[in-house]
């Protein structure tokens, strides 16, 4: 069987619905599917440095990424996602759709401009979509009226999350799957021998929750002695966001964006996940990606993240609140016994995630609608 992997964002900038997608591509691989990521790309040079302020990975996408075209940034869902909007990539898209011949074509976040909307629109096999976002979305209504008829091409739905569910299915139509976001598994972990770090994940983007975070650290880095190590935040804007809002980086690392084995490790060493969001956050896909390496979290109670932590696993304080974040991570960062059972627990959270038995239901779901396929050419 042959898929297509269809995600409307840059392969060249990271973030949660490209990196489920290329661990979805990845793990069907592993089920022998032929899997192939249709994404934009941004080649290190003077026009992506122009369109693109924050720092991306430029490095060459594998050889299973089909790149075709450019993005340019564009504001949705208090986020600034790298979207493909040219018209030369439906072209290129369309190309290749010719020449690959999907078995299944799997379009993510389907409503979003160009590329997710022109598949639906051109794609001649059983198509597959999967919604993620979640929260009052108010370019779904507009997205409805003007792109509306085409997702009635549509053979499955798929959401990452009840809320994404919620979100998605009065305006992508139903009924949805839920099947969550998946995550790698080390082999190997342990729960014990930490740094005593804590670790942030995510972009300058307020409803990520670093402005939170960062007024919260230095009692904790006082108190503890504690470093907080900022993941996938581009320094810079990190550094502006300090010097407007009168915030200290003492006892505060900028390590920009980190490759996926990179960023592994950064998780084994540290201490907690600290995951402030402020909400928008359909699935906690930080959250499992931390407890995969048996660290635990300190992360604010909103749907989203309420839906993938436990007690056994987590601490949840109240999106928004300094004060409440600061005492949690001191807590635990004194109480070592506490800690590290709750970094046991993770990894058993993080196992009901796992990639494998997802690629297993996504690949009969691809088997189902190709025999429905059959069939319909046969009674024809």
């Amino acid at each position: 069987m042959k898929v297509g992997i269809v995600v409307p964002y840059s392969w060249s900038f990271w973030g949660g619905v490209l990196e489920h997608a290329d661990h979805q591509a990845r793990a069907l691989q592993a089920l022998g599917v032929e899997a192939k990521l249709i994404v934009g790309n941004d080649p290190p040079g003077r026009l992506t440095k122009l369109l693109h302020p924050k720092e991306g990975r430029h490095t060459p996408p594998p050889d299973y990424v089909i790149a075709v075209g450019r993005s340019v940034i564009v504001p949705a869902n208090a986020s600034l996602p790298n979207i493909i909007l040219s018209p030369p990539a439906m072209r290129r898209m369309k190309r290749a759709l010719k020449d690959e011949r999907f078995d299944v074509l799997h379009v993510h976040e389907p409503f979003t401009p160009i590329l997710a909307v022109y598949a639906l629109a051109i794609a001649e096999c059983p198509i597959v979509v999967t919604c993620h976002a979640a929260g009052d979305l108010g370019w779904y209504p507009f997205a409805k009226l003007v792109w509306g008829p085409v997702a009635g091409r549509i053979d499955y739905r798929i959401a990452v999350s009840e809320a994404a569910r919620r979100s998605a299915e009065p305006f992508v139509g139903g009924p949805f799957e839920v099947i969550p976001n998946g995550v790698d598994l080390p082999p190997r972990f342990d729960a014990g021998s930490r740094d005593g770090n804590v670790v942030f994940i995510g972009r300058n983007e307020q409803r990520k929750g670093l402005q939170i975070v960062l007024r919260a650290w230095p009692p904790v880095a006082v108190r503890t002695g504690a470093r907080l190590r900022v993941v996938g935040a581009d320094p810079l804007s990190v550094r502006w966001l300090a010097r407007r809002e009168g915030l200290s980086l003492d006892s505060v690392d900028l390590l920009g964006g980190l490759y996926e084995d990179e960023l592994t490790l950064e998780l084994e060493r540290a201490s907690l996940l600290a995951a402030p969001a402020l909400g928008g956050e359909s699935f906690g896909m930080v959250l499992t990606r931390a407890f995969a390496s048996a660290t635990p979290a300190v992360a604010s109670d909103i749907d989203g993240y309420a839906a993938v932590a436990t007690p056994e696993s987590a601490v949840l304080v109240p999106p928004g609140e300094p004060e409440p974040l600061a005492h949690a991570l001191i807590e635990l960062l004194e109480d070592e016994t506490r800690r590290q059972r709750l970094g046991e627990g993770a990894r058993k959270v993080a196992e009901r995630y796992s990639w494998e038995p997802i690629a297993r239901r996504l690949l009969t779901i691809y088997e189902e609608l190709q025999d429905e396929g059959v069939r319909e050419q046969a009674a024809a």
